[in-house]
C-alpha cells in the first residue's frame, strides 16, 4: 500500500517541478498621496496618511514613521515613541493613522525612535516626510 503512496507523491513533486516560472514580479511604484497631523495633547500627536501601490501595511507604517520623525524635528524633538497604529486598504488606496508622542529625550517604552536617524533613512528610500 506505500508504494502507490510515494509514487503519487513523487509524480506530483516532479510534475511542480516542470511548472513554468511565476510572472515578472510588479515594480514597487508608490504613490504618497498625503499627510495629515493632528496634535492631540501637549506631546501626543495624530498621523493620517493615505498611499496606493503599497506592497503590504508594512509600506504605509513605514510612510507615518518618515511623518512622525520629521514632525518630532520641525517641533524641536529629536524622538518619538509609537503608541498605536490602525491600517486598512479600500480598492487600491491605503489609508492609516496612526498615534506617536514626540519627546526632547529618549523615552520610556519599547517603540522609540531617533528622529534624525530615521528622516535620514526616509529621505535615502525616497518617503516623503510631513
Amino acid at each position: 500500500m506505500r508504494m502507490p503512496v510515494l509514487a503519487h507523491i513523487a509524480t506530483g513533486t516532479a510534475l511542480a517541478a516542470c511548472s513554468p516560472p511565476d510572472a515578472e514580479p510588479v515594480p514597487y511604484a508608490p504613490g504618497y498621496r498625503g499627510i495629515e497631523t493632528r496634535l492631540l495633547d501637549g506631546d501626543l500627536v495624530e498621523f493620517r496618511v493615505s498611499m496606493t501601490g503599497a506592497r503590504d501595511a508594512g509600506d504605509v507604517e513605514r510612510y507615518i514613521e518618515c511623518a512622525a520623525a520629521q514632525y518630532a524635528l520641525i517641533r524641536g524633538y529629536g524622538f518619538t515613541r509609537h503608541l498605536r497604529t490602525h491600517v486598512n486598504e479600500k480598492g487600491g488606496v491605503w489609508a492609516g493613522d496612526a498615534v506617536y508622542t514626540i519627546s526632547p529625550s529618549l523615552p520610556r517604552g519599547l517603540r522609540t525612535l531617533d528622529a534624525e536617524v530615521v528622516v535620514q533613512n526616509c529621505t535615502e528610500n525616497g518617503i516623503p516626510t510631513v
